[in-house]
């Protein structure tokens, strides 16, 4: 500021001195003082010319730091400059900074949907997209009840209570895929809401299986229980005959063993989930797991259809080129899988059906399957079917003496062992139960020897 003082004095007192050294004719005084007016008009001068190109400067769209000023207003560019660049600066770190959140957000496995305060929305996700179908860019704008046409939602918006979050199904819901989503709605701000959807599927169904657990299992015990009950307090009130006694012998022995099917199924399940996975050093002869298998499904086939009636047809096809073929894994595992698939087939084919049990072998898997001829399943079954105690008809499920857990042993052996289960079925039609396991669990001597030979 001192430096502008001297600086305008010099001015003044250089153009007084130029008067004064102008021919005066005794009016030095007075040409003085016109030096002097005309240096301050000149100083005036420039700083209007200095102010008019500031003005032109700052009007630009962008304004050019090569632009040089002097006096006050270059040090009033320079600061401009500095400040322009400061607030450059911020602006950019907190572009960052929002462009760091909204990837954040994008990276949630939670769908994210904020509303204006008329319900429109104003941003989402692309999990929103893939939960709801909201597409980030086409539907800004669009109100989230006409997107999402769901009567639990609807309910729960008009209800104003959003402590906890509404079910509904989502975009790739399906009969035979559930897929189910958990919507929450958080008012904040002046009427806005941020909706938050989460893919609750698997909690769901692992919810589901735990209630009809624990209601299945009280059941099934229960009830052979109250059976065992009523006949011991039968023998021991009445007198009866020995033919009486050994009938009611026989049903006790029949519930008993209900009973006892029922614990050693769920002992095979907490021994599969608890126990290492079967490693591929173990080798088990398929000819033997076959023969194993059809006995004891032939005896099972006459039980329950005794000759009096038309016996099912079993046939178990093992091609004479495959006799040889072996598996890795657990014997008793791979023993119990074929058995519960073989003995659901028998089970639920009726008498004079057919059953057929295959072994096929491709250089991608190995397949065993079992094809009936029964009522078939309804695709809507498909998914729950593997679940603990998950029966299509109940009742004859407890007349042909299953557990409901059947299936489920088979999908945990099979994903034990690497492989999958498929299901096949259409109603009226039979159903089709396949065991698709990877090619290298199973070897035949004689093509390992045929290769050790060409090798030589």
């Amino acid at each position: 500021m001192i430096g502008r003082l001297i600086n305008f004095f010099f001015w003044i007192l250089l153009g007084a001195l130029a008067g004064v050294a102008l021919p005066a004719g005794g009016q030095s005084l007075q040409n003085s003082l016109i030096g002097m007016l005309l240096a301050v008009s000149g100083l005036h001068i420039c700083n209007v010319w200095q102010g008019s190109r500031m003005l032109k400067w700052l009007r630009q769209t962008e304004l050019n730091s090569n632009t040089h000023f002097s006096g006050v207003w270059g040090d009033t560019g320079d600061r401009i400059m500095r400040l322009i660049k400061l607030k450059d600066n911020q602006r950019q770190i907190s572009e960052e900074s929002l462009r760091q959140f909204l990837a954040a957000i994008q990276a949630s496995p939670h769908g994210v949907v904020i509303l204006d305060k008329d319900s429109r929305i104003q941003w989402s996700n692309q999990t929103a997209f893939r939960h709801l179908g909201l597409d980030p860019q086409i539907d800004v704008q669009q109100l989230i009840g006409n997107m999402l046409r769901s009567p639990a939602f609807s309910q729960y918006v008009h209800s104003k209570s959003f402590d906890q979050e509404v079910i509904i199904e989502g975009r790739l819901h399906r009969i035979d895929r559930p897929h189910k989503l958990g919507i929450q709605l958080f008012p904040y701000g002046d009427g806005r809401m941020l909706l938050l959807s989460r893919d609750v599927t698997l909690i769901e169904q692992a919810e589901t299986m735990r209630r009809d657990f624990v209601a299945n299992v009280s059941h099934e015990i229960r009830t052979p229980l109250t059976v065992l009950s009523g006949f011991i307090e039968t023998l021991q009130t009445l007198a009866l005959n020995e033919e009486e006694r050994e009938k009611y012998l026989l049903l006790m022995e029949h519930q008993s063993n209900r009973m006892k099917s029922l614990v050693d199924d769920l002992l095979t399940l907490s021994r599969l989930e608890g126990s290492p996975f079967p490693g591929q050093r173990d080798w088990i002869a398929v000819k033997e797991l076959f023969k194993a298998c059809e006995e004891e499904a032939r005896g099972l086939s006459e039980r329950l259809h005794p000759a009096a009636k038309k016996a099912q047809v079993l046939t178990f096809d093992l091609p004479m080129v495959f006799e040889d073929d072996e598996i890795a894994g657990s014997r008793s595992e791979l023993t119990s899988a074929f058995s519960n698939l073989i003995s659901n087939a028998i089970r639920y084919t009726p008498a004079g059906g057919q059953i057929t049990v295959k072994w096929n072998r491709t250089s991608e898997a190995v397949v065993f399957s079992v094809e009936d001829t029964g009522p078939g399943i309804a695709i809507e079954h498909f998914p729950r079917l593997s679940e603990r105690f998950y029966r299509i008809d109940r009742s004859r499920s407890r007349d042909t003496g299953g557990t409901g857990l059947g299936l489920a042993i088979v999908k945990h052996v099979i994903q034990r062992h690497g492989g999958t289960l498929n299901i096949e079925s259409k109603l009226n039609h039979g159903s089709k139960f396949s065991l698709q396991f990877p090619a290298l669990r199973c070897r035949s001597p004689e093509i390992e020897s045929s290769d050790q030979t060409e090798v030589i």
